[in-house]
């Protein structure tokens, strides 16, 4: 039975949009080459609650509630990994509860995300700091390495850290996260101009993103020629941010996705071929899918006529969600003993 000292943790972590040099991130392609992108924390977050518990269980609430008398009990396998990982130190029992802006699997990069805020909730109720780097290192560490999930390490960091910020990997597995330095009004336009639709499709990413590691491991040609482009595309939007020409970026968004669309024949279908060429035809100069592909959330870089494209896209059967840039990353917003 607990002694009696209450204890309650809000935790937050923002989800990313991918701008340029995603797939680059995988350890099959950056132990060889290197990989270089663009990443974009966004204002929709996953929520982790850590809460002492009266009784001495462990009660997680997610889509679905689990009450466990041991860690070795949770079905959830990031939660059981993060909570084998940091244990809590009273002991006692806990109570974890997510809550999500964004539907699971949709290519935001939810899941890293969610292990991320569940990670930082979980230190601070054990009253421990921990930086944003060591944040990204650890959720990368449950996700890869003890979990054997076949992605990269963009989400885990863009996550931790917020903003617009390019990821280096070099090839012994090391980060470097730096900002890009871009002006206000750039900001201002980049958010004014990119939109995001849902295609009502949800879709594993360890599915396609397995392909492309086995492509990548076995050094298929025309697999690699597609990264590396992909890569050299994430260090021209870089510049394009940087001085500022933003319909520079999104033409590069519209090579992007031919080249995405080399990388395994799950990434696209006929539905989102026909939802690009209508956006195309409606006012966007570039978009891709987000994340791994097949589905979730579509985003197009569009000047002007918004309303033209959100009109085509709502009668294709996509939902719009408007969003700003996140500069904040995981964050404790809730912190009472």
């Amino acid at each position: 039975m607990n002694n009696g000292d209450n204890q309650m943790i809000i935790s937050r972590a923002p989800v990313r949009i991918s701008l340029g040099g995603g797939g680059t991130d995988l350890e099959s392609y950056y132990s060889k080459y290197g990989g270089f992108l663009i990443s974009g924390a966004i204002d929709k977050y996953i929520y982790i609650s850590a809460n002492k518990r009266f009784h001495n269980t462990i009660r997680l609430s997610y889509s679905q509630t689990e009450i466990v008398n041991s860690v070795e009990d949770i079905n959830h396998n990031i939660f059981r990994e993060a909570l084998n990982f940091i244990p809590p130190k009273n002991g006692d029992g806990i109570e974890l509860v997510s809550i999500a802006d964004v539907p699971a699997n949709c290519g935001l990069g939810s899941s890293s995300c969610f292990t991320v805020s569940l990670l930082n909730a979980l230190h601070a109720y054990n009253r421990e700091y921990i930086s944003q780097q060591q944040l990204a290192e650890e959720a990368c560490t449950i996700e890869i390495e003890r979990l054997g999930e076949p992605i990269g390490k963009q989400d885990q960091y863009i996550s931790a850290f917020g903003g617009i910020t390019t990821l280096t990997f070099e090839k012994d597995g090391k980060v470097i996260v730096e900002p890009v330095k871009m002006s206000d009004d750039a900001i201002d336009e980049l958010e004014r101009n990119i939109l995001l639709y849902y295609t009502g499709i949800e879709r594993s990413a360890s599915d396609i993103l397995s392909e492309q590691n086995e492509k990548s491991k076995r050094d298929e040609s025309a697999v690699i020629e597609s990264l590396h482009q992909i890569k050299k595309i994430g260090y021209d939007t870089k510049k394009a941010f940087e001085t500022g020409d933003l319909e520079k970026f999104g033409e590069l968004l519209d090579v992007h996705w031919n080249n995405k669309k080399q990388l395994s024949k799950n990434i696209s279908n006929p539905f989102i071929d026909s939802c690009y060429e209508t956006a195309m035809k409606n006012g966007a100069i570039g978009g891709k899918i987000m994340g791994a592909g097949g589905g979730g959330f579509f985003m197009f870089y569009a000047p002007e006529n918004h309303d033209n494209l959100t009109k085509a896209m709502k009668e294709k059967g996509l939902r719009p969600m408007r969003f700003r840039f996140d500069f904040e990353g995981a964050k404790i917003l809730v912190n009472i003993k």
